[in-house]
């Protein structure tokens, strides 16, 4: 699962049933890091779009599943991260019948999208241009924005639901399929690493928040789905078990976080605490180059670690104040 030799041809796609297909976006080059899928239902919807660098790749596997440019009915997006909805302006030109649907907390950048990339590229620098490229403008009259629960008609009877689910961001949402109980889980329950079958957390600043991402993953386990596709990256058929997982790894990110901070660690010292203090059940992400290389471009140990800091801050912000 390295980098991919000719990702300006390769199209990637799996049949997951219940007329659901997975799209690799060749995300940075990558296989199996960022999907998106395809409900070839009667109004297909396409839930994410992976980032704009990563257009050309799904509208090649769009085009080999047979959906044309007039045949995409929806465009959803769990959340406005880049690598989940970079790809929106670029896709909703590309296919102009499609209605796009996101949080509300998200809708505006997505019609006005310059304040959010000023953020990203503040954060992310060069890596802008080599992995995620320009979030496009799209028409604010094709942006249906979703607040708690919301639905997305997929026609013959056939329906998505929206739920809100912060804590990893404020604009979140899971959305899940009336006809598969397929959950769409985005980022809210972290990423699944098939190579490996764990999950690690996903913390990244500013919207982090550890009590209401395990209330996130609570109100996913009272919907009783079927299965969870996660954004990075696959289908998860243990349900119960995966959400429980997604919860214990949340903590124990945080405990390792909250020890580091005690023993005044600066951040390289800190991931390097949190590497080891994984290590174990991490196994072979650690010890494969490739496969640590590229779930660190995905998520990487920093970024999790500065959004944990970031979440205590402001707990003893708060505090400080409450005194």
């Amino acid at each position: 699962m390295g980098r991919t030799v000719d990702a300006d041809d390769q199209i990637v796609t799996v049949d997951l049933g219940h007329d659901v297909h997975s799209l690799d976006t060749l995300m940075a080059g990558y296989t199996g890091i960022t999907a998106g899928y395809l409900i070839a239902a009667d109004r297909p919807c396409l839930v994410e779009t992976g980032t704009a660098r990563s257009a050309p790749a799904v509208r090649r596997a769009l085009d080999s599943l047979g959906i044309g440019p007039n045949d995409l009915a929806t465009i959803a997006v769990t959340h406005i991260h880049l690598d989940h909805a970079g790809g929106v302006g670029d896709l909703a030109a590309a296919y102009p019948s499609a209605e796009i649907v996101v949080h509300q907390r998200g809708a505006r950048h997505l019609a006005e999208p310059d304040r959010l990339m000023d953020s990203a590229r503040r954060v992310f620098g060069d890596l802008m241009d080599t992995v995620f490229g320009p979030l496009r403008p799209t028409d604010a009259t094709r942006v249906r924005a979703v607040d708690e629960v919301g639905a997305i008609d997929l026609g013959g009877g056939r329906s998505l639901t929206t739920y809100y689910s912060p804590g990893h961001a404020q604009h979140h949402v899971g959305l899940l399929d009336s006809a598969s109980g397929d959950l769409y889980v985005g980022d809210a329950a972290g990423i699944f690493m098939p190579e490996i079958g764990k999950i690690r957390p996903s913390t990244p600043p500013p919207d982090f928040d550890l009590d209401t991402a395990l209330t996130s993953l609570r109100h996913f386990a009272g919907l009783a789905p079927q299965r969870l596709l996660f954004s990075h990256f696959g289908p998860v058929d243990q349900v119960g078990s995966a959400l429980a997982e997604a919860a214990e790894e949340l903590r124990d990110w945080v405990a390792g976080v909250k020890e580091a901070r005690s023993n005044h660690l600066d951040l390289d010292h800190a991931v390097t605490m949190l590497r080891e203090r994984t290590a174990e059940r991490y196994g072979r992400l650690y010890t494969d180059a490739e496969l640590d290389e590229k779930f660190e471009v995905l998520n990487s140990t920093a970024a999790n670690i500065n959004g944990i800091n970031r979440w205590l801050d402001k707990l003893e912000a708060a505090q400080a104040d409450a005194n």
